[in-house]
């Protein structure tokens, strides 16, 4: 297993890249409703989310450096932080899918990120899969890292949804429900996965046609990357000016 290795000096740095280069070239817009600091400093607490691209860990990132006071950590598949190593700068640490031994591993230290008192990101899917695709279909893994902990650990649901609407770059939206709280320990693993699937599948299905009728837009959302012009609107703006 990787563990993070979290470097402020590399993090000042890749947040600029992040969003200065990365972001707005492949954004048209970026936003976020809700709140992710819903739990009080200094408190733990488990971030799940729907996992449809490979550019889902760079926008969280955006998100929680922009918004959050927070110290995060996210999960990361072993061969990916293998060949993206940097990613344990910022407070990524590895999992392999595919060894039950590694699992628990992973889960052991997440779990012990938690006792200190810190956010854990985790994609409880387990790969990427479209972002359409029905059901969510959650791993164990979820379910192991809280039902192995004595703390009633809340878990909040955070949705990532983005497309192709009226713009020729993408729109993204990112959605922060209401903290779960459970006694964990009193579930089964399968009724903790299906109970946490539920309620993530609701708020992406929720948030799906929320942004469709808005025309890309995340509604009571605000803005984490400025709105830069697509072509089309570069050129209706040529369009009223030679008109003058």
């Amino acid at each position: 297993m990787i563990a993070a290795n979290k470097s402020a000096a590399f993090e000042r740095i890749f947040v600029l890249y992040n969003d200065w280069y990365l972001l707005r070239r492949q954004f048209h817009s970026f936003m976020m409703s809700g709140e992710l600091d819903t739990v009080p400093a200094g408190q733990p607490a488990v971030y799940m989310m729907n996992h449809s691209s490979w550019w889902d860990g760079l926008l969280v990132y955006h998100a929680f450096k922009r918004t959050s006071s927070a110290s995060h950590y996210m999960m990361m598949e072993e061969r990916q932080l293998e060949r993206y190593r940097f990613f344990s700068k910022m407070g990524a640490f590895s999992i392999n899918k595919n060894s039950p031994a590694d699992i628990r591993q992973s889960m052991r230290y997440a779990g012990q990120l938690l006792e200190q008192g810190q956010r854990v990101w985790i994609f409880p899917q387990g790969e990427i899969r479209h972002v359409e695709t029905r059901p969510l279909a959650f791993r164990s893994g979820i379910s192991l890292l809280l039902r192995q902990s004595s703390l009633h650990i809340p878990v909040i649901p955070v949705t990532l949804y983005y497309g192709l609407f009226q713009h020729s770059r993408l729109q993204a939206g990112l959605m922060i429900g209401q903290p779960i709280t459970e006694d964990w320990r009193a579930l089964s693993a399968d009724a903790c996965s299906q109970l946490l699937e539920q309620r993530l599948t609701v708020q992406l299905d929720e948030q799906r046609a929320n942004m469709i009728e808005a025309k890309g837009q995340l509604p009571q959302g605000r803005d984490l990357i400025p709105h830069r012009r697509s072509t089309d609107e570069k050129y209706d703006q040529y369009r009223k000016w030679r008109k003058r």
